[in-house]
């Protein structure tokens, strides 16, 4: 550089500071011989972050995963191995399900194989309550619109239907116990439809609601009674759970019903999975059960019993036929009756069966055992003069007959012919030396008869009426109870006492079944009934004789009994009536008995009427063309002939004139006949 140049100035390159005026002067100052250094300007440093150690971290986190697995391990042994069996139970038991195989229950036919209670296919209305949420159903109020619709088709109440099918934490309830295929064919039907509405609403971006998705069925069988309430008296009923409720639907329950089966099955999500295993317990049917009773005759007994109850203005009204040499139940009808099919509109008081169960004073039916006692002891013939009183004193009673008469005289024949209470008294009079003695001998004969005693046929509900031991008789019952009054029976009872002495004098226990026939269809007959000798058989040829002065004697009470070609025998009725309400005497007991032919008995009918309170109240009035009607139809249905021989024509009435002494004797007071 020369001395007339001015010197350069320095710019300051990129990234260099320019020179303050203090470098500036350093700079000039410096010797040209040293070379300049450029250092770089000083600048600001950053803290540097220092990084702690990791090993102690890595270890806790090794740590804490250790213990995870640990507790992994330590679950799975104590599920796999420890409690692995209840486990494996529980599984099977949400996976598997059990259902109950129903046994289809036995038929009760009459005794020529026709059906008078059988068993259908039915089904039992169940449903998922689960499936009737707001989540599920896509429905706020899906139960309550579910129970409308199903209330009417099911003929339940809709507020007991909402209430089932909102139950918590269940998957299964039943909305109705054996409904016909009609019942479930119309929620079918309902279901289609739902189903397709909701389908179209989904394809519309709708929730697609289905509130009667979860209704499902069920295969099980409902009783039916064919013929309505015909002999329903002796069948009973089915209750609602299946089991007999009543009659012998009730008494022969077990046989009936059979033994159900069982069916297991794998399931998810409430259904039956197809290719899982599964294992069968077949059920065992019931045992069909053939009755004595003939339908034909069953139906001609009600029909005949419910007309005359109806137009009696009764309380009720009970008709029994019966096989005289088998002692086999051919009817046993009830009126008024109930209709098992329907039990609804069955009041409480018919749903029995009366003619067993119901206990009553049966008035002069009941005179044929006090003739019967007096014949077997021979203290009189059917020919011996009884002089019968308008009115009779015995103990603190004055005694008469149903009408007011002058002194009547009758044989022991005419006594039974014109129902004297009277004569039945003086001719029991003469079964022992004293009275109490008399009574002895008639209790004997009383009971053999049946009287207090069991039918025989293990009915449920029956009642063995009321006969009191001869010491307890009281003043009064010593000499009522021989015409039927002081003492009580049922229907079966009374027409067994007509029965025994159509069968020579032997009782055969009545009988309402003649077997059972199995699944196997193999028939098992009932055992044979006990027989009791309970007079000879002169005694009880004597007695039909008598019997058919009743109603083939101008003289007699049962002229209505009459049937054109058969030769009858049979005994009226007509007896106070104590009140069940009151325990009083209120009203009256109008009865018929009687048996034919009546010199070869076949059958027997026996009728009785309570309270009648319309027209006549004598059995012979009301009870006698009943039993008419039904033996008609019985001996045209059973094919008996007419024997076409002639009645004996046993004399009712003696005329008066000196008589024999009487004979001394011991007991005091008046003597028969007196």
């Amino acid at each position: 550089m020369s001395p007339q140049e001015p010197p350069r100035r320095r710019v300051p390159g990129p990234g260099r500071p320019r020179p303050t005026g203090g470098d500036r002067a350093r700079a000039t100052a410096r010797p040209a011989s040293r070379p300049v250094s450029r250092r770089p300007a000083p600048s600001r440093t950053a803290h540097t972050i220092r990084l702690g150690n990791p090993k102690p971290r890595l270890r806790l986190v090794g740590v804490g995963l250790t213990l995870v697995m640990l507790a992994f391990v330590v679950r799975l042994l104590q599920v796999q191995a420890v409690d692995a069996s209840a486990y494996s139970a529980k599984a099977s038991e949400n996976r598997f399900t059990s259902y109950t195989l129903a046994a289809e229950r036995g038929e009760i036919t009459d005794r020529k194989g026709v059906a008078l209670a059988t068993s259908v296919d039915a089904y039992d209305i169940t449903a998922d309550p689960k499936m009737f949420t707001a989540q599920e159903s896509k429905a706020p109020d899906a139960p309550a619109q579910a129970a409308a619709l199903l209330a009417p088709i099911l003929g339940k109440d809709a507020k007991e239907l909402a209430k089932l099918l909102e139950t918590r934490n269940s998957r299964y309830v039943i909305l109705a116990h054996r409904q016909t295929p009609q019942v479930w064919n119309q929620i079918k039907d309902l279901k289609k439809v739902f189903a397709d509405k909701a389908a179209a609403d989904k394809r519309n971006n709708g929730p697609g609601a289905n509130v009667i998705a979860g209704v499902f069925k069920e295969d099980s069988s409902k009783r039916v009674y064919p013929n309505g309430d015909l002999a329903a008296g002796i069948l009973g009923y089915v209750n609602a759970e299946g089991k007999g409720g009543g009659g012998l639907e009730s008494s022969l329950d077990k046989k009936l019903s059979g033994k159900d089966g069982s069916l297991t099955y794998a399931q998810s999500g409430g259904r039956r999975v197809p290719t899982a295993e599964s294992s069968e317990k077949a059920a065992v049917p019931g045992e069909d059960i053939e009755l004595t009773i003939d339908r034909d005759i069953q139906w001609a007994a009600q029909s005949a019993i419910t007309e005359q109850v109806e137009k009696s203005g009764a309380d009720r009204g009970y008709v029994v036929v019966q096989d005289t040499r088998t002692g086999e139940v051919l009817a046993m009808a009830n009126a008024p009756g109930f209709d098992p099919n329907d039990l609804s509109k069955a009041r409480s008081t018919a749903m029995g069966n009366a003619a067993l169960q119901d206990v009553y004073e049966p008035g002069s039916t009941a005179k044929v055992m006090s003739m019967a006692a007096v014949l077997e002891e021979k203290k009189a013939t059917p020919a011996t003069p009884v002089e019968v009183p308008n009115r009779l004193h015995r103990g603190d009673r004055l005694f008469k007959d149903d009408v007011d008469h002058p002194t009547w005289y009758l044989t022991l024949n005419g006594v039974l012919a014109k129902s004297s209470n009277i004569g039945t008294i003086l001719a029991t009079g003469r079964l022992g030396a004293t009275q109490p003695e008399a009574n002895k001998v008639l209790y004997g004969y009383l009971t053999k008869f049946g009287i207090g005693q069991p039918t025989g046929l293990d009915y449920p509900g029956e009642s063995r009426g009321i006969l009191a031991k001869p010491e307890a008789w009281s003043t009064s019952q010593q000499y009522t109870i021989p015409f039927g009054q002081g003492l009580s029976l049922n229907a079966v009872q009374a027409a067994s006492v007509y029965s025994t002495i159509a069968n020579g004098g032997v009782r055969i226990e009545p009988t309402l079944v003649r077997g059972s026939r199995g699944p196997d269809g193999r028939f098992t007959p009932a055992p044979a009934p006990e027989q009791t000798p309970v007079i000879s058989q002169d005694t009880a040829k004597t007695l039909a004789a008598m019997l058919e002065s009743v109603v083939d004697d101008q003289e007699g009470t049962g002229t209505k009994a009459r049937i054109p070609g058969y030769r009858v025998g049979g005994k009226t009725g007509t007896s106070n009536r104590v009140d069940p309400a009151t325990g009083r005497y209120k009203g009256y007991t109008a009865s018929f008995a009687g048996f034919a032919p009546a010199d070869s008995p076949r059958v027997t009918v026996y009728c009785a009427i309570q309270n009648p309170t319309k027209g006549s109240y004598f059995g012979g009035q009301i009870c006698g063309p009943i039993y008419k009607k039904v033996m008609e139809f019985a001996l045209k249905t059973l094919q008996v002939a007419p024997t076409g021989t002639a009645p004996a024509g046993l004399p009712v009435t003696f005329e008066p004139g000196p008589q024999p002494a009487p004979q001394p004797s011991t007991r005091p007071g008046p003597q028969p006949g007196q």
